[in-house]
C-alpha cells in the first residue's frame, strides 16, 4: 500500500501518528483543555477548522511564494505570521456572521495560536513533500486524530474525578500518568498502514 494513499494517511495521521500521544505535539490544550468532554469537543472542531485552513494557506504560500523566490529559511516564521492572522480573522468573522458559533468557540481560538500542533502539521507536509489534496486529507486527520485522543482523555478524566486518586497523584502527575497508558494503547495501531 502506497504511505500517501489517502486510506494510509486518514489511518496513519489518526490512529499510529497520533499527533499528540506518538509525535507529542500540542500537549498544552491536550493537557489543559481535557477536563470535560464538552470543552474537549469544542477544542477539537476549532483545531479541526483552523488545521485544514492552515496547512491549505501555509501550502500555497510554500509552493508559490517561498521556494519559486529562494526564501525557504522564512518558513517557519511566515507560518507562525499565518496561523496567527488566520486565527484572528476566523475569530473576527465569527463574532459577526455567527455569534452563537462564536460563543461556542470563542473560549479555544485563542489557544489554537500557540497550539504546536497546527505549525507542525503545517511544517511536516512540506517535508514529507504532500500536494494540496495529500496536505489537506493529512491535515484533517490529524486534527480528528487529536480530536478523538482529547476527547477520550477527557472521558477518563471525567471518570477519575469520581474514583478515589491518591492525594501525592491528583491532577497533572495522574493525568500524565493516563497520557501515558493512552499513548501505549494507540501504540498497537502501529502496523496497521505504512507510514510517510
Amino acid at each position: 500500500m502506497d504511505p500517501l494513499s489517502p486510506f494510509a494517511l486518514i489511518i496513519g495521521a489518526i490512529f499510529v501518528n497520533n499527533v499528540v500521544l506518538a509525535q507529542f505535539l500540542g500537549i498544552c490544550p491536550f493537557l489543559g483543555v481535557s477536563k470535560d468532554v464538552k470543552s474537549s469537543l469544542g477544542m477539537g472542531g476549532a483545531v479541526l477548522f483552523v488545521m485544514l485552513l492552515a496547512t491549505i494557506v501555509t501550502w500555497l504560500i510554500y509552493e508559490y511564494l517561498l521556494k519559486p523566490f529562494d526564501l525557504i529559511y522564512l518558513q517557519t516564521i511566515a507560518y507562525i505570521l499565518v496561523i496567527a492572522g488566520l486565527v484572528q480573522m476566523v475569530e473576527i468573522v465569527l463574532k459577526k456572521i455567527a455569534p452563537a458559533l462564536y460563543q461556542t468557540l470563542g473560549v479555544f481560538l485563542p489557544l489554537i495560536t500557540t497550539n504546536c500542533a497546527v505549525l507542525g502539521v503545517a511544517i511536516l507536509v512540506i517535508q514529507k513533500e504532500m500536494n494540496l489534496l495529500q496536505s489537506t486529507i493529512y491535515a484533517g486527520s490529524i486534527a480528528i486524530g487529536f480530536t478523538i485522543a482529547l476527547v477520550i482523555f477527557a472521558g477518563i478524566r471525567e471518570q477519575m474525578e469520581l474514583t478515589g486518586v491518591p492525594k501525592g497523584m491528583k491532577g497533572v502527575p495522574i493525568a500524565l500518568v493516563t497520557a501515558g497508558i493512552l499513548a501505549m494503547a494507540f501504540m498497537g495501531f502501529g502496523g496497521i498502514v505504512p507510514t510517510p
